[in-house]
């Protein structure tokens, strides 16, 4: 594969790529105009469908997760495709305001880098290739996918890699501020919404009844006082607290939303039982746990001699960066947990992920793009051998 990626860098004619890097810097601006909070992706998705069928892709279709697919065929339909995936949503509200503001090389705008230049790379990918000839070997499915971020729990990519599993042989995962990186891992993630219920009562008559909020904060105390292994990595996060009725009344309903990750499926799920554990000890007659499972990212894994994971660093390689090898929770979840080869890499640095001063630095844009359709065109000119030796039966 990394000799494959080679010989993809020098054949590509690279005379057109600075204003290929242009036209993907304004089209990330104009679907980051675009509010897409997930659960609320229609308007965003209809834009890319748009954009896929004026792109020449075959079978452009949206299913009813608001996933949008579009084939680039190959020579030989015969063979697995390619799969290139970028998520369209956000995790900001519908109302948020999505001004831009530019200063220097940076471009600041919530949602830029996470992941409208993602999704707009994406599509350069497809336009450069659909004017390429010959056609590659095998089909090449670009896919904007839904529901990535917070609850959406990867709900887009487990629905459309279901789709396309058989039919795809390798994923390659665009985040767009993961340039440099190649995510050749996927860690497990558990959420649960813990609430806490309770009889309630008037803060001075009834004072020492059990109340939801307190057991809420005393079952948060007990979860921040575990120890989970630095090896594998195990985190835990108490990303929001609720309830109550008002300041003077013994709460009724409390509850915390908790996020759990881990290296290993394993580890994860024994800190979950500890997080059980720690609720049953606090359960009494009027003091009542419940976890619901809002949230369960799969784990998968690539070693990091697997040829599509050594295809990415050479395609960074060329573009005279040394990548560094990652793990996370992204779309890549899904097809490794399939046993899907499945790489993430990314366009451009930058920072601020999920903030409203979110930016983007458009230096890098063309060095990410030189990798990206770098390694999306070897991959899509290897060998059937190589599909069938990588992707376990």
């Amino acid at each position: 594969m990394k000799k494959r990626v080679e010989k993809t860098y020098r054949t590509v004619d690279w005379d057109g790529l600075p204003l290929l890097s242009q036209t993907v810097i304004d089209e990330a601006v104009r679907i980051q105009q675009i509010p897409a909070p997930t659960f609320q992706e229609a308007e965003r998705a209809a834009y890319i469908q748009k954009r896929f069928s004026d792109l020449g892709l075959a079978d452009v279709t949206i299913d009813p997760m608001s996933n949008v697919f579009g084939l680039l065929r190959g020579q030989d339909s015969g063979l697995p495709a390619v799969m290139v995936v970028a998520h369209i949503d956000t995790v900001f509200p519908q109302d948020t305001d999505l001004t831009i503001r530019r200063q220097g090389e940076l471009i600041y705008g919530p949602g830029l880098g996470d992941n409208s230049i993602g999704m707009a790379a994406l599509m350069a990918v497809a336009s450069m290739l659909s004017l390429s000839q010959p056609a590659p070997k095998r089909g090449i499915w670009f896919v904007a996918t839904t529901r990535e971020e917070g609850l959406g729990d990867l709900g887009g990519m487990k629905a459309a890699f279901g789709t396309l599993r058989d039919r795809v042989g390798m994923v390659i995962n665009v985040e767009g501020l993961a340039f440099g990186h190649v995510y050749h891992a996927g860690i497990a993630v558990r959420r649960l919404h813990v609430t806490a219920s309770a009889p309630g009562g008037h803060s001075w008559l009834h004072f020492g009844r059990p109340s939801a909020a307190h057991g809420i904060v005393l079952l948060g105390a007990e979860i921040v006082s575990l120890k989970p292994p630095e090896n594998p990595r195990t985190t835990y996060n108490i990303g929001m607290l609720e309830g109550g009725q008002s300041i003077n009344s013994i709460a009724t309903q409390a509850g915390l939303w908790l996020d759990l990750r881990s290296e290993q499926p394993q580890a994860l799920e024994a800190l979950e039982q500890q997080v059980r554990a720690k609720a049953a000890m606090l359960t009494g007659e009027e003091l009542q746990f419940h976890l619901d499972v809002v949230g369960d990212r799969p784990a998968g894994k690539l070693e990091i001699d697997h040829p599509l994971v050594q295809g990415a660093l050479a395609a960074l390689e060329l573009v005279g960066v040394r990548g560094s090898l990652e793990t996370g929770s992204t779309d890549g979840n899904v097809s490794l947990a399939a046993d899907c080869p499945t790489v993430t890499i990314g366009i451009t640095r930058g920072g601020n992920a999920h903030r409203l001063d979110e930016y983007i630095e458009t230096g890098p844009v063309a060095a990410g793009l030189k990798q990206l359709i770098t390694l999306t065109l070897a991959a899509a000119n290897v060998t059937d051998d190589f599909i069938k030796e990588t992707r376990p039966q």
